[in-house]
């Protein structure tokens, strides 16, 4: 009788690789609802952005790696967690931004469950406004991106404060008129509340946000960061520029073919973003005090955000920030203060 001597787990004979990809690949849910998913207690097993799924699995790979040169021995990913820490150590000391740490810290939150508030999560160096190193002064690649050049590139993205990404992807169909949104708004506000779907419902607030913005014309973001789709208004002196070219593209074409890979793309929306702050910004002393402290019995402007870190005692109007918010597709005013809005 002939027998066959099989392995007895197969799992265990996959290397590094291959069980990091699988463990990733497996907590994919895109789609899925991270609203829902938190008050379920699933959040942590799952990945809901296809780019959050790349970075993490970018520099997951960049831990493998550091794990077959220096710790050969491991094979598998439990072995190698007691690692993780001394990894993000060594990647601290490269002289690695606050930035990249903090990422990787949390790539490996992700893939091995380590919570940031758990004794054993990394302590990365604090993320301070200077220490960014994207769209601040000149920088090496600046030399070979000429502003004369691609001064219709530079003063589209002032006024529409599209990512690389978005940008990329926009097509002359994407043009959006505030009449046309009022019209759509008509329509579905018109139909009975329990006829209307969850993705009417979600297609309702976007185009309502819309009319926190001044401005008559609109880019459409089918696909913004997170799978979110956004209206964002065309502003500043170059509008009607910036309109009449979607205007002349061919519905299903995009707008540019190339988006030049040294174009300060960071640095321009956060030029569009602190313009739109501006537009919609009350002085701070006009803000009235609306609330009372319970503790101290002092009341305080429930609407003014003061800034934390580096900007500590800067103050800003959280309605304005939220427009702007909007604007750039990011749900949280925190992230404006701390990344975009400059120069005030």
């Amino acid at each position: 009788m002939e027998v066959t001597v099989g392995r007895r787990n197969k799992a265990y004979y996959k290397d590094l690789h291959q069980q990091a990809y699988d463990k990733l690949v497996g907590m994919q849910a895109f789609g899925e609802s991270k609203r829902a998913a938190v008050a379920a207690g699933t959040d942590k097993e799952k990945i809901f952005s296809f780019n959050t799924y790349k970075s993490y699995w970018k520099h997951t790979k960049y831990f493998i790696q550091y794990i077959k040169e220096h710790h050969p021995e491991c094979t598998t990913l439990k072995s190698a967690r007691k690692y993780v820490n001394e990894w993000l150590q060594a990647r601290a000391d490269q002289g690695l931004s606050a930035w990249t740490i903090q990422l990787e810290a949390k790539t490996m939150g992700k893939l091995y469950g380590i919570s940031p508030d758990d004794e054993n999560y990394f302590k990365p160096p604090k993320r301070n406004r200077e220490d960014i190193k994207r769209s601040r002064g000149d920088r090496v690649r600046d030399r070979h991106f000429s502003k004369t050049n691609n001064d219709e590139l530079i003063k589209f993205c002032k006024g529409t404060g599209l990512r690389r990404s978005e940008l990329a992807e926009l097509r002359g169909k994407d043009l959006v008129t505030r009449a046309q949104i009022e019209a759509e708004i008509s329509s579905l506000e018109s139909r009975p509340t329990a006829e209307l779907t969850p993705a009417d419902v979600k297609r309702l607030g976007m185009l309502q946000d819309a009319r926190m913005f001044q401005g008559e014309y609109f880019t459409h973001v089918r696909n913004g960061k997170g799978g979110r789709e956004r209206l964002s208004p065309i502003i500043g002196p170059n509008a009607a520029q910036i309109i009449q070219r979607i205007q002349e593209t061919p519905g299903e074409e995009k707008v540019w073919q190339h988006v030049h890979q040294s174009a300060d793309i960071h640095g321009y929306r956060a030029e569009y973003a602190t313009a739109i702050y501006k537009a919609h910004a009350r002085a701070i002393q006009d803000i009235p005090y609306d609330r009372i402290n319970r503790g101290t019995g002092r009341r305080y402007q429930s609407q003014v955000y003061t800034c934390r870190k580096d900007e500590a005692g800067r103050k800003l109007d959280k309605a304005a920030m939220l427009v702007c918010s909007k604007a750039l597709g990011h749900n949280r005013i925190s992230v404006v203060a701390d990344n975009y809005i400059r120069g005030l």
